[in-house]
């Protein structure tokens, strides 16, 4: 497949306010690219900046809840009326949920889904037509270093992550025949607000919750205009699959050393990290036993 064409082509982009997300399109716009931004945050500024440095390009705005299936739906129907014809989308949008699998609703368990697996899963399927009408179009699925390993506290940011991992993988194989690239990316620890603005389980005991967020905030280190970098110019060589950071890279190679050992060491590390042991009602009572 011939190297992605960055120039005069319209990217779609999610989660295009912050983080990786808003240096993504700057990193686009720097390449030529018309763009479409979406996001549930205001993108005023992000799309004011572009527009000032890029006065050539066309920028548009769609503010939406990715949660809500309607507007997922809207968002892609009004692209399709404006660009019958997509060189790239990138599915970056994702939100965070801390807390066991017993801590949290199974409302909250589906939102994660509904912003991380099923707006890119219906965003794709909706554009493709766009996306296959000429050659050499190209779709990034964000996913995460948890779509690689399951730790701890992570049961619905994990199965949303894996979910978008499996899906990237098959339609890597399916878009090929259209000319389509895939990419699916596996970010580590980058420093953006995912941990200011991480959810938290309705059930987590509040002492349990500024500790975990410190802790988490703390492991992302690695910026994120670097990583936007990366992930363009994986776009441009139709790379597979991008790790970004040694925070993705070190655990996914312990992953594949060890498929069922690296469970029970990383549970390890994470509560070190967190400063907590295995909580009381998963060790055995000496006064009971069944």
């Amino acid at each position: 497949m011939t190297p992605y064409r960055f120039a005069g082509r319209t990217a779609v982009l999610t989660g295009a306010a912050s983080g990786i997300g808003e240096q993504l399109a700057y990193g686009l716009a720097r390449r030529g690219s018309h763009l479409v931004l979406v996001d549930v945050s205001p993108l005023d500024d992000v799309a004011a900046r572009i527009r000032e440095a890029h006065p050539a390009l066309t920028v548009e705005t769609i503010k939406a809840d990715l949660s809500d299936r309607d507007q997922v739906t809207a968002v892609a129907d009004q692209v399709l009326a404006a660009h019958p014809r997509l060189g790239l989308l990138i599915n970056n949008a994702g939100i965070a949920l801390g807390g066991r699998f017993d801590q949290i609703t199974v409302d909250e368990f589906e939102t994660v889904m509904n912003v991380n697996f099923r707006a890119p899963m219906l965003l794709t399927h909706a554009l493709l037509p766009a996306l296959t009408a000429t050659p050499g179009g190209h779709l990034v699925n964000v996913s995460s270093l948890f779509g690689l390993i399951a730790p701890y506290g992570q049961s619905a940011y994990s199965a949303s992550k894996f979910a978008l991992r499996g899906l990237s993988q098959v339609l890597r194989a399916e878009l090929s025949e259209n000319g389509v690239g895939v990419t699916t990316v596996h970010p580590g620890g980058i420093r953006t607000s995912i941990a200011v603005n991480a959810r938290i389980g309705s059930k987590v005991p509040v002492a349990e919750l500024a500790p975990q967020l410190k802790s988490f905030d703390a492991l992302l280190t690695f910026p994120a205009e670097k990583a936007a970098a990366q992930i363009l110019d994986a776009v441009t060589r139709r790379r597979a699959r991008l790790l970004i950071a040694s925070s993705a890279k070190l655990p996914d190679l312990l992953a594949r050393l060890a498929p069922v050992g690296h469970t029970k060491l990383i549970a390890l590390v994470t509560a070190a990290v967190n400063g907590r042991t295995r909580p009381a009602r998963d060790r055995p009572s000496p006064a009971r036993q069944e």
